[in-house]
């Protein structure tokens, strides 16, 4: 095993300054079934800070718009209840000894592949599909979309209000951005439509630019980006690096400070045909083509895929090489760890002392409590 020293560098960004490079990744839990974080989601971080993470993204919470959540369990940003609890959770993980950004999030179309659970009202998508050739719900009208971006900005002036230390715009996997982003999901022949990754990503931008707005200069905006989706693991939004660049440099024009490149697996090249089995990954292209500073994540320290997880999978620990040699060349500025961190709220301390024995591997059953 490498020095994990490369790990536990300190990192700064804007007026955020982490102690070390791990980030706790912003992983489902749906335990608010009220849409009101309490005391055990306080508690559940603040164990997280604790156990040595130095960035703490939270798991999706979601913006004041009808139909924006598509589980009953996910909390909201918005509501004075909501936020009250929210307030409680960053007191607790600054106590704790980390930095933390709420996961900002819209579900668009996307049907739960967790539960039948069904909103109340109508979903609404870029042009009404879950996935491509599977229609949900309506197409978004101008005055929807003007509303969510309003939506969006105003959850990331409250985060900031709150004493959140950054945000984080949920624009992976196939959700409400993302659904902007995908060709087959986006089939709209106005302005926020086309046939070009750069016309699709205007949205997007339009978003980021507001969110912009209502932070001010310095205050960091992550977004999160993925080729995959849950719909279709093979989707890919860019096939070559000049369309990767077309998709991500707007949105880092826009406002965007940090690139989470989201992957099933973290060492995987994303252009292997360019470079070869040991190329860049996701994280390592966007940093290179844009010059933002980009998270990796995907099934770090773990042995199995991150959709085991939702099919009752267990992982055993596994070791860090892979990671240490590329944040050692410093292919990208950050990674993410998720499920380790479910089952081992104290992960990162384990790596951090070499106490390798004792590290967990992830365990299926740790999903169904909030610990």
């Amino acid at each position: 095993m490498n020095s994990t020293d490369v790990l536990f560098r300190p990192f700064s960004i804007g007026s955020m300054e982490l102690a070390n490079r791990i980030v706790m990744a912003p992983m489902t839990r749906s335990f608010a079934p009220t849409g009101i974080p309490g005391p055990m989601h306080s508690a559940y971080y603040r164990r997280r800070a604790e156990g040595g993470a130095g960035l703490i993204l939270s798991e999706g919470t979601v913006i004041d718009r009808p139909a924006s959540r598509n589980d009953p369990g996910i909390p909201f940003f918005h509501g004075e209840a909501a936020l009250s609890g929210w307030k409680n959770v960053i007191d607790a993980v600054h106590h704790g000894g980390a930095k933390m950004g709420p996961q900002l999030w819209h579900t668009g179309g996307v049907k739960s592949f967790l539960t039948d659970w069904v909103p109340d009202v109508e979903v609404e998508s870029p042009s009404g599909l879950d996935a491509p050739g599977l229609p949900r719900g309506k197409i978004m009208s101008d005055a929807d979309i003007a509303e969510t971006i309003a939506a969006f900005s105003k959850a990331a002036a409250e985060a900031k209000r709150l004493g959140f230390d950054t945000i984080e715009l949920h624009g992976a996997h196939g959700y409400l951005i993302d659904q902007f982003f995908w060709n087959g999901t986006n089939l709209r022949s106005d302005r926020y439509g086309g046939a070009t990754i750069r016309e699709r990503s205007r949205f997007a931008a339009e978003l980021v630019a507001a969110v912009r707005a209502s932070v001010g200069p310095g205050f960091p905006i992550i977004l999160r980006v993925s080729q995959w989706k849950p719909q279709d693991y093979a989707a890919r939004i860019a096939e070559t690096p000049d369309l990767l660049a077309d998709w991500l440099q707007p949105l880092v024009d826009a406002g965007v400070d940090v690139l989470h490149c989201s992957q099933r697996r973290f060492w995987e090249p994303e252009f292997r045909e360019i470079d070869g089995a040991e190329g860049l990954n996701f994280a390592g292209w966007a940093k290179k083509l844009t010059g933002a500073a980009t998270i990796s994540v995907g099934s770090v320290g773990l042995s199995g895929d991150v959709m085991g997880a939702f099919s009752g999978e267990g992982s055993t620990s596994v070791g860090l090489d892979k990671l240490l040699e590329r944040m050692e060349r410093d292919e990208f500025d950050l990674i993410a760890v998720g499920r380790a961190l479910i089952t081992d709220p104290a992960w990162v301390e384990k790596v951090r002392s070499g106490d390798w024995a004792e590290l967990k591997g992830f365990d299926a059953a740790s999903l169904a409590e909030l610990v």
